[in-house]
């Protein structure tokens, strides 16, 4: 039986370490809220002191924290991940289901192979409630005989698991779906406010679109919002869309790539962010750019 470590107990983390739970593996968690622990312990997992005692005691660990520079504290502290496992010579596998740099990612695993550490990216595609259901996709970035070893236990969380390729891919893979699914967020923000300005509600605005080859999931809960003011329909907040789209547009320029579509979509997020609205949802963000032209959608 698999050891299971689990770093990140947020709003997917912690869904994804109760379905482990669930499967029958032994998990030890840690997190810097110590509530998140609390929960998970009350389910019958272990709480860990810190990052070094799931590197020591566990085989594979899983990440699901905010940012690549969170991804590199975890692992590289002096109470990290790479501490612990070295102390004992422990062949652990990292799988980072953070929405990571891919640059970093393959820089980390290329460090960590050194030390007979594992990194794979395993993204995430879904939502809370999926991850609550067990549901989600895994986009993984792996060798082949990895990802072998790995599968039962991303199945206790995942309902598809799409392998890109090798490490790095599957933070890639997410970052190009990111890149999509901000820019029809900042689309469907701006296109709702020309529209007000010439006098089309968001309900014309919706009877035009729904049903038709524009629809999509991410539409039908952007506007969830829209039309009915749930901020629980599309939980994904503007700090971690602008994060993601920021990425987007510096993997973009690392590869020489003139992404001025990402960079445009980039600076509205950035712009959000800069007006301190970094705690609302991404469907917010369309009050956010009507407001500026002294404009309500609802």
């Amino acid at each position: 039986m698999e050891r299971i470590g689990f770093v990140g107990l947020g709003l997917m983390g912690g869904y994804m370490a109760a379905n482990i739970l669930a499967a029958d593996y032994p998990l030890k968690v840690f997190d810097p809220k110590q509530s998140a622990i609390d929960a998970l312990v009350a389910k019958g997992a272990e709480s860990a002191q810190n990052a070094a005692a799931l590197g020591r005691d566990c085989n594979i660990v899983f990440l699901c924290v905010p940012t690549s520079e969170h991804v590199e504290e975890v692992i590289n502290a002096t109470d990290g991940l790479r501490a612990g496992a070295k102390a004992v010579n422990n062949p652990l596998i990292i799988v980072d289901c953070s929405t990571s740099q891919p640059t970093v990612t393959r820089r980390l695993a290329e460090s960590l192979k050194g030390d007979g550490i594992t990194l794979v990216d395993a993204a995430l595609g879904g939502t809370p409630t999926q991850a609550e259901s067990g549901q989600l996709q895994a986009i993984v970035g792996s060798d082949d005989d990895t990802l072998t070893r790995l599968r039962p236990v991303l199945e206790s969380w995942a309902g598809k698991i799409l392998h890109c390729g090798g490490v790095g891919t599957g933070h890639t893979m997410k970052l190009l779906n990111q890149f999509l699914a901000m820019s029809y967020g900042a689309v469907f923000s701006e296109a709702l406010t020309i529209g007000a300005k010439a006098g089309i509600s968001p309900q014309v605005f919706d009877s035009v679109i729904r049903g038709s080859r524009m629809d999509s999931g991410f539409y039908q809960t952007f506007f969830q919002y829209v039309l009915e003011r749930d901020r629980d329909a599309h939980r994904f907040t503007l700090a971690n869309a602008g994060k993601d789209i920021r990425y987007v547009a510096a993997l973009a320029d690392a590869l020489e790539v003139d992404a001025g579509v990402a960079h445009a979509v980039s600076n509205l997020y950035a712009s959000a962010l800069e007006q301190g609205e970094g705690d609302k949802f991404v469907p917010e963000l369309s009050d956010i750019v009507a407001s500026r032209h002294q404009l309500t959608l609802f």
